[in-house]
């Protein structure tokens, strides 16, 4: 059977995660969408000579969408599963004054320009990196009483999660919030270490197509990330001490009520067996990961 296949174009973005934003597109579970992005920065940066003189901040983390998923209802949990992410040839990275972990300690900001090659990104005539491409933003809106929220800012929507292993052949599992669930995504990064400490990745422009369906009846530590390796849980808080917390406890949530493990034992196998990460340190909220092995969970 021919699957269906959806297009949402860059020219229809949002700024914050909403249940106010009118869907660009309706799609089907199980159907495919392909999201057309523009980088964090809009496209705004061309090139390296002016730095972010002139950036219009309001165009900042453009996230592509909304698309509504026919039958989606709150307490339902979405699946996105990451079929393919397709980037640009260039990325732009910035660092400088009063930005991410280092700000304080840097004048001035400066733009690099970096080449993407076979797999690579020149960063200099001697450093390459092996490409680890990701999307920065994903997000659904988050329920009506809690308004808006910036697309620069991660939540238990989702949003700007900065997570690496949100990348090609993995799934991620969101909340559905309100009916449609209202997915939107941007932000795509040709290379990004954990932490993101600079406050940006390698920023680029891209296609994320990607194949949504509904799980419903499933009581899930929201948001999660299922690939062939791990079951991981995310967290985010201002106090990267909390959003730890907060993944630790997901997972071992998760392990007791969907592995059938007792609580004692899943803490046990948290601590012997799953590594705590950290995604980002620099946007509003702080994000932190804890990775399970899938080769422990009961079969």
């Amino acid at each position: 059977m021919e699957t269906t296949m959806h297009k949402v174009s860059k020219d229809t973005v949002v700024y914050a995660m909403s249940a106010k934003n009118k869907p660009v597109l309706y799609a089907n579970p199980s159907e495919t969408i392909q999201f057309e992005t523009w980088d964090a920065l809009a496209g705004q940066v061309k090139s390296a000579d002016g730095g972010l003189s002139g950036l219009d901040w309001g165009r900042v983390n453009p996230a592509s969408g909304p698309v509504y998923i026919n039958g989606a209802q709150p307490g339902d949990v979405l699946s996105v599963k990451i079929q393919c992410i397709d980037i640009t040839d260039t990325g732009v990275v910035i660092c400088g004054q009063g930005m991410g972990v280092m700000g304080a300690h840097l004048e001035g900001v400066t733009v690099k320009i970096v080449p993407i090659k076979d797999g690579y990104a020149h960063f200099s005539d001697n450093i390459r990196l092996p490409i680890n491409k990701m999307i920065g933003v994903i997000g659904v809106s988050p329920a009506l009483d809690d308004g808006d929220i910036p697309c620069g800012a991660p939540d238990y929507h989702g949003g700007n999660m900065d997570c690496k292993e949100v990348k090609e052949g993995a799934t991620l599992l969101l909340p559905v919030n309100v009916p449609g669930a209202l997915l939107a995504m941007g932000d795509l990064h040709a290379v990004m270490a954990d932490g993101e400490i600079g406050v940006s990745g390698l920023e680029v422009s891209g296609m994320v197509t990607v194949t949504v369906d509904i799980i419903k009846g499933k009581d899930l530590p929201l948001p999660m990330i299922l690939n062939d390796d791990f079951v991981m849980t995310l967290a985010s808080d201002v106090d990267l001490d909390i959003a730890v917390d907060m993944a630790v406890a997901n997972m071992v949530d998760y392990l007791v009520k969907n592995a059938g493990l007792p609580p004692h034992d899943a803490v046990m196998l948290v601590s012997l067996a799953a590594d705590v990460r950290i995604c980002q340190v620099v946007d509003p909220k702080k994000t932190a990961r804890v990775e399970f092995p899938r080769n422990l969970l009961p079969v």
